[in-house]
């Protein structure tokens, strides 16, 4: 029995349920995480006392995966949101810091850059960026892109100099607290590290410090990355630990071959750049032959989709067209934020496919790749050990398509124009979702007893879906 223990980035059901959902296909796996509700949300910080509480009493375990936000900070969105000063969080982490290397074999951590979006919406942010929002990226994006390019000159700012200055200082002290993880790093600590970008671009004070660490991380010498993403990260360090230097050979096949150098949005690098060092951060190797997976990308050929901003784009490639007679997984990216409708009807059209080890569709490139390599991961080596439950595999597959095809790229858009009332409009949906429940069970071969719908976040971004199976 492998022991593992995750301390995820907050409570959304993509951080905790499908951790749990996935490593479920692996009977020989026991995962240990902290309770829920003492996680992070949208407007609640984590109960930091209490995530030390689980830590310091957590037996030795073979793995764990630290979200550094969380016990930083409280948190992702805390992370931006949260006014204690460095020598507060320095203190608090040098506490956690005394307990973690005697908790695991292997320890691999994560920590974000903090990200700037660029929109007017304080949901995520602090208050003001409701009115300044935009205005600090573009003063962001114009002081980097000053600094990058000697040609061009301009200083540009219309936010307000207190505004400025706070915004300044969180994001001083929050990439001073990602340089001491390096120290943590070099002290043996971490057994690898892991910075996150997401909502990026070409120029932008993330963008700069990103580049900050990684020139720090190569004269060094560390085992640390850069990467861009988010939620899928610490899936994509379970992988890697789980691999322990066993490579899994995939052989990558394109929808698009010809548009790999494509961005994907909300993303600073080529489809082909992003699936490549997603396998490569899970601990796998892209080959061209004599592969163990083959990974279907269903890519977009022109501009990806975005099912959030009613982008729909729906791909005509069916991964059956390819030479899949080897097990092989699908990460479907033709568009951000859900399915392709297209291709899912295609993939319905028969009964699942025993070669079919994992699907995800969720929200960036980044995301979709990180939860189908790891998903693919844990059944290849757990058919590989004798400890698969298919069952498991069946509901991993069935609350995957329900959220990104069901809900994601069809329902949704009705819940996301119902608001404030998103609870409500769920509510009118329940028929609506027994139609694809039907049908995805149907494909799956999948018996189950009740499934429960709820927005955790009260927003139409997450939902959690709950499945009793029989």
């Amino acid at each position: 029995m492998k022991k593992i223990a995750l301390i995820p980035i907050d409570n959304r059901p993509i951080c905790y349920d499908l951790v749990k959902d996935i490593l479920g296909q692996d009977t020989s796996l026991k995962l240990f995480m902290p309770e829920n509700r003492f996680l992070g949300g949208l407007i609640q910080p984590c109960n930091i006392d209490e995530i030390y509480n689980f830590l310091n009493n957590l037996d030795h375990v073979d793995i764990l995966v630290i979200a550094l936000d969380t016990i930083a900070y409280g948190g992702l969105v805390s992370s931006r949101r949260c006014n204690d000063s460095y020598e507060e969080i320095k203190k608090r982490l040098e506490k956690f810091k005394e307990v973690i290397s005697q908790k695991a074999d292997k320890v691999l951590a994560f920590s974000s850059i903090m990200r700037i979006s660029n929109n007017n919406i304080n949901e995520e942010e602090k208050e003001y960026w409701s009115k300044w929002g935009k205005r600090i990226f573009e003063f962001s994006y114009y002081q980097h892109k000053s600094r990058k390019d000697k040609s061009y000159n301009c200083v540009y700012n219309q936010v307000p100099q207190e505004i400025l200055d706070d915004y300044l200082n969180t994001r001083n002290r929050n990439f001073k607290i990602n340089e001491m993880y390096l120290d943590w790093l070099e002290d043996k600590t971490l057994d690898m590290l892991v910075f996150s970008k997401d909502d990026t671009g070409k120029y932008g004070l993330n963008v700069e410090e990103a580049e900050k660490l990684e020139e720090k991380i190569i004269k060094r010498n560390l085992k640390a990355k850069v990467k861009t993403g988010a939620d899928e990260i610490p899936l994509s360090l379970l992988a890697n630990g789980l691999l322990d230097n066993e490579n899994i050979k995939i052989k990558v096949n394109y929808a698009y071959p010809k548009s790999v150098d494509k961005i994907s949005k909300y993303e600073d690098i080529s489809v082909k750049d992003c699936t490549e060092g997603q396998i490569e951060l899970a601990g796998c190797k892209v080959v061209q032959d004599n592969e163990d997976l083959n990974l279907f990308v269903n890519n977009f050929e022109f501009d990806q989709g975005d099912l959030v901003l009613g982008d729909l784009i729906n791909s005509s490639k069916n991964p059956k067209s390819y030479d899949l007679n080897k097990p092989y997984f699908i990460a479907d990216i033709n568009n951000a934020n859900g399915a392709d409708n297209g291709l899912i009807k295609m993939l319905l059209e028969n009964k699942i496919d025993k070669n079919l080890y994992s699907y995800c569709g969720y929200n960036t490139s980044a995301n979709t790749l990180g939860c189908a390599i790891l998903s693919a991961t844990v059944k290849f080596l757990a058919t590989k050990n004798n400890s698969y439950n298919d069952n498991a595999f069946k509901k991993l597959m069935f609350i995957r398509l329900l959220d990104d095809w069901a809900y994601q790229a069809n329902i949704r858009k009705f819940v996301r124009e119902s608001a404030p009332n998103f609870l409500d409009a769920l509510k009118e949906k329940s028929e609506e979702f027994k139609q694809y429940e039907q049908k995805i069970a149907n494909f799956l071969d999948f018996k189950y007893n009740k499934i429960d719908y709820s927005l955790p976040w009260d927003r139409s971004f997450e939902v959690r879906i709950n499945v009793e199976s029989l």
